[in-house]
């Protein structure tokens, strides 16, 4: 069974930063992992991706704001968020994918307003 524990959300001004992190268990280097967000009244959807491999993607609206990152040694991914909009409040989920299994983290809110 595979744990994810994410961390980090808050409230934060537009314009500000955040930097979320998630820790897993097991073998988490070979884990494929992704943060998603859903907004109140909106599906959840994938915000960045990064490959066991370190290869990265992520959607059109975080592009030049968003990085995502893993530390295979912590177990652990972070999702550094810049130039923070009111558009970017939601509850973040850490995700991981594991031989065909997908397993999702708690969530941690985060809200951006002035």
């Amino acid at each position: 069974q595979v744990q994810l524990v994410e961390s980090g959300g808050g409230l934060v001004q537009p314009g500000g930063s955040l930097k979320l992190s998630c820790t897993g268990s097991g073998a988490f280097s070979i884990f494929a992992m992704a943060w998603y967000r859903q907004a109140p009244g909106k599906q959840r959807e994938l915000v960045a991706s990064i490959t066991s491999g370190g290869s990265t993607n992520y959607a059109d609206s975080v592009k030049g704001r968003f990085t995502i990152s893993r530390e295979n040694a912590r177990k652990t991914v972070y999702l550094q968020m810049n130039s923070l909009r009111p558009e970017d409040t939601a509850v973040y989920y850490c995700r991981a994918l594991y031989l065909g299994r997908i397993y999702w983290g708690q969530g941690t809110q985060v809200t951006v307003s002035s």
